[in-house]
């Protein structure tokens, strides 16, 4: 426990059926591309920086699947409304929804110019503006974080949700910003 801040180290799938369903649930799951054998050869994978410069700080085994269908419905069981990011990977597992949200990197470059998040709110989609340099003013710790300024935008779709959920915490950038907000989180 940190202020309100509620951290759990283990799987996911295993804690989630314990917890007490949450207001919104903010999540970016692994994508199953397997990012290692897209970075072979070109950072180490142990600690060391890849030629993007993220470091890692465990192999790169988190990425060789995406979660199960159980997983997905784990997770939208745990909150009253959701954001998943990456849910591209994903859309096969999820139901359909009008509000996808999407973050423009505003620049080409070798990696996605945009990413997608699917929502389970009947509304209309919506775009987030924000460069890549801007997004690494918080660091590169993961190939996949996303930027703090993003997760505070995504949390103002839930203006009245006081509990926020991350099964999948990673660098911890929606936990930043519930902070920063003054919501709870369980990461």
């Amino acid at each position: 426990r940190i202020h309100d801040a509620v951290l759990y180290q283990g799987d996911c799938r295993e804690i989630l059926p314990l917890l007490p369903k949450v207001d919104a649930v903010v999540t970016d799951p692994p994508y199953g591309i397997n990012y290692g054998k897209l970075m072979k050869g070109k950072g180490d994978g142990q600690g060391g920086l890849d030629k993007n410069r993220w470091k890692h700080y465990e192999a790169f085994e988190w990425d060789t699947q995406r979660p199960a269908p159980e997983t997905f419905d784990l997770i939208r069981a745990a909150g009253k409304e959701a954001v998943i990011w990456g849910a591209n990977y994903f859309s096969d597992l999820l139901p359909p929804s009008m509000r996808w949200l999407v973050w423009d990197k505003c620049q080409e470059f070798s990696l996605a110019d945009f990413e997608l998040a699917w929502t389970s709110q009947n509304a209309a989609g919506r775009t987030f503006r924000y460069s890549r340099p801007e997004a690494l003013r918080d660091g590169r710790h993961h190939p996949t974080q996303k930027p703090i300024e993003l997760m505070e935008w995504c949390l103002g779709f839930f203006p009245k949700a006081r509990t926020i959920l991350d099964p999948f915490m990673g660098s911890g950038t929606t936990g930043v910003a519930c902070a920063k907000l003054g919501r709870r989180f369980i990461g």
